[in-house]
């Protein structure tokens, strides 16, 4: 089992984007300091719900603060860039980092961030697979070309190549091949696409462990379907996403939680603009914070390695992002991230 944090770098109310951007390089830091896997981190425009507008420009910066720790994004909004840019920025950060780069896109919303950048609504409703199959295509073959609906570009070699990682890391197996790519999935369609072309999901902290395991199953069956083999299938590394606080009690640390987040939910969601003007609707801020304590490792020690063992067992997802900056003080996020590591992460080894 592999845990890893999930950072956000959430603006709370009373607070500026650069103390949100310090926690957020913080909570790596520290995550690497404390024994955790990973961390993934998550891309927003103009909203407060998050302040970082480009996930893979901080994955670098931290890939050079670090040594071990893998450093993904969760995610980068495909719909937003061209694929080909997006695709030279991960070969670039998978060989500098020598294999430590994942490289985690996502549809993203029907928000206002597709007219600012002039990518179009279609880039968002219509051209996500067009998008994500040439991505892959940059990251696995020589020389790529493009003639689809969206995208039309004569041959051009692929520089850097994403497969001529000279590490140690490549000659043990499976990073000389390029970065993973995994897919945020929040839908039965989405699923399907990540299946056939064999690429892990990430799922959303919003999701119960009923609800995961049939996203799983399903994506395990059109992943048999496009001929995937049983070995791709069963090693698939899908991850988890969730909320983490740890305490010496269920109620100290739900309570941490329940003081905080539903502020920075009501500001951060609140703000986001539909492209169209379609109308929206958001969860109760309160409401939607209890909804993630009850349903991830929120509590003392041994009830969230309990937790995260119960999802394990349900789902078969043995990766977890877990988000640990829900308090919203910097010196809360920086203990709970060393809880984690040097008291749940044993109970799971």
């Amino acid at each position: 089992m592999r845990i890893g944090a999930f950072v956000l770098a959430a603006q709370f109310p009373g607070q500026g984007q650069g103390e949100a951007l310090h926690r957020a390089v913080r909570t790596t830091e520290l995550a690497e300091e404390s024994g955790l896997d990973s961390v993934w981190l998550a891309e927003h425009h103009f909203v407060p719900y998050g302040v970082c507008p480009s996930a893979v420009t901080l994955a670098g910066l931290l890939l050079g603060r670090t040594r071990h720790i893998r450093v993904g994004t969760a995610v980068s909004v495909l719909p937003n860039v061209h694929p080909v840019a997006l695709g030279e920025q991960a070969a670039l950060l998978h060989l500098v980092s020598g294999g430590r780069f994942s490289l985690g896109v996502g549809r993203g919303g029907p928000w206002v961030d597709l007219e600012v950048f002039g990518t179009g609504l279609s880039a968002y409703e219509q051209h996500f697979p067009e998008s994500l199959e040439l991505l892959l295509r940059w990251l696995r073959e020589p020389r790529v070309s493009a003639s689809g609906e969206r995208f039309n570009f004569r041959e051009v070699p692929v520089v850097p190549r994403p497969d001529e990682l000279i590490t140690s890391q490549a000659e043990a197996g499976g990073a000389g091949s390029g970065p993973e790519v995994v897919v945020a999935c929040t839908s039965p369609k989405s699923v399907k696409l990540a299946a056939e072309n064999g690429l892990p999901m990430l799922l959303g902290m919003h999701c119960g462990d009923e609800e995961k395991a049939e996203m799983v199953a399903l994506w395990r069956d059109h992943a048999r379907t496009a001929g995937r083999t049983a070995t791709e299938i069963a090693t698939a590394g899908h991850v988890s996403a969730g909320v983490a606080q740890i305490a010496d009690g269920r109620a100290e640390a739900t309570e941490s939680l329940v003081k905080a987040m539903p502020g920075w939910l009501r500001q951060g969601l609140g703000a986001h603009v539909t492209v169209d003007g379609r109308p929206r609707s958001m969860r109760d801020p309160v409401a939607y914070t209890e909804l993630l304590c009850g349903l991830h490792p929120v509590g003392p020690p041994r009830l969230a390695a309990d937790r995260l063992a119960a999802t394990s067992e349900r789902t078969g997802i043995t990766r977890f992002a877990l988000l640990v900056e829900g308090s919203g003080d910097l010196a809360a996020t920086e203990e709970n991230v060393r809880r984690l590591g040097t008291e749940v992460l044993p109970l799971l080894h």
